[in-house]
């Protein structure tokens, strides 16, 4: 059944037609809602009762219309509505978009405008007190790129992409996007590359130019963005490359690792955790917490750093049974 037939969506309806004409005459504003003169008439009094002036003419040809000069806010919010949009509007501050800081500061300034007094200071101490633990953009990303990959993604419709790697160089390739996620201080979009040939990953504050194309594409089912990228960003060729032998079962260790450690891989033995890491000693310290055993297969410097860890555990607990 149509949401047109529910009383509620009736009289708001009611009350969108009398913005838009002005006035309108009983009849003619039965008709266009498909009702009777008296289920009309108790619209009106509903409306009446929220507190919408309505002047009614009496009469065969009567009509109603809204009081002049009335003129509702362009939006209501309730309560919850409010509080949700002002914790979103606080937390798109910290994902750092180029320009977009007026934008959201007029936002909430808009929103505050519309709500009655109780409401709008408990919206304004949230704003100056509430604390969001998001690691912020570490480099802008441009909204015309976001906005553009966003609109590829939905519509499922090939760019050209002017992009400049990590070295200076820069490159053009066409890229059918799959998805746009934030991770790890950075905005990615996720999809096929048609230079490389294979599935990839590229930074939005990268990205020179986004061109759209006149070709579209087949976004794979139940693509995974936030996965995808937490593997790439793992697999990242770095100082030293890691092979750990966990001792348990793949749910365990999924349930202990996160993704952004490194590649977990089933084996007769166990689980084999494929790691690239600049700092072994955080590596080790990681290891340490797991509550299953574990066997370093490489590198040795990742067994010299889990010795000189165990070390200063022990010397550790020696200080506190001196002190018991």
């Amino acid at each position: 059944m149509s949401s047109i037939y529910h009383p509620t969506t009736r009289v708001l309806a009611v009350l969108e037609l009398l913005q838009a004409h002005g006035r309108l005459g009983g009849a003619e504003l039965a008709a266009m809602l498909n009702i009777d003169r008296r289920s009309l008439r108790r619209y009106i009094v509903t409306l009446e009762e929220m507190g919408i002036p309505v002047m009614t003419e009496r009469g065969r040809y009567g009509g109603y219309a809204l009081m002049p000069g009335f003129k509702l806010p362009p939006m209501m919010f309730s309560d919850e509505e409010a509080l949700a949009l002002t914790t979103g509007l606080i937390a798109v501050r910290r994902l750092n978009l180029v320009d977009a800081a007026p934008a959201i500061a007029s936002s909430l300034a808009k929103l505050q405008r519309l709500l009655p007094d109780k409401l709008k200071r408990k919206l304004q101490a949230m704003e100056e007190v509430v604390q969001l633990d998001l690691a912020p953009s570490a480099t802008p990303a441009d909204k015309q790129v976001l906005g553009s990959l966003s609109e590829a993604v939905m519509q499922q419709s090939r760019v050209h992409l002017e992009y400049r790697a990590a070295d200076g160089n820069v490159s053009n390739r066409d890229f059918d996007a799959y998805g746009v996620a934030f991770h790890a201080a950075y905005w990615y979009a996720v999809g096929f590359c048609h230079l490389r040939k294979d599935t990839r990953s590229f930074r939005l504050d990268r990205v020179l130019r986004v061109h759209a194309l006149d070709a579209g594409f087949e976004r794979p089912a139940r693509f995974n963005v936030v996965l995808h990228l937490r593997k790439a960003v793992a697999t990242i060729p770095r100082a030293f490359s890691a092979e750990v032998l966990l001792k348990t079962d793949m749910h365990t260790a999924s349930a202990h690792l996160s993704d952004a450690i490194g590649v977990l891989e089933q084996c007769s033995e166990g689980v084999l955790l494929h790691n690239q890491s600049d700092d072994l000693d955080w590596l080790a310290r990681q290891l340490a917490a797991l509550p299953f055993e574990f066997v370093i297969h490489k590198p040795q410097q990742l067994r010299v750093e889990m010795k000189a860890l165990v070390k200063r555990l022990a010397n550790q607990l020696a200080k506190q049974l001196v002190k018991i």
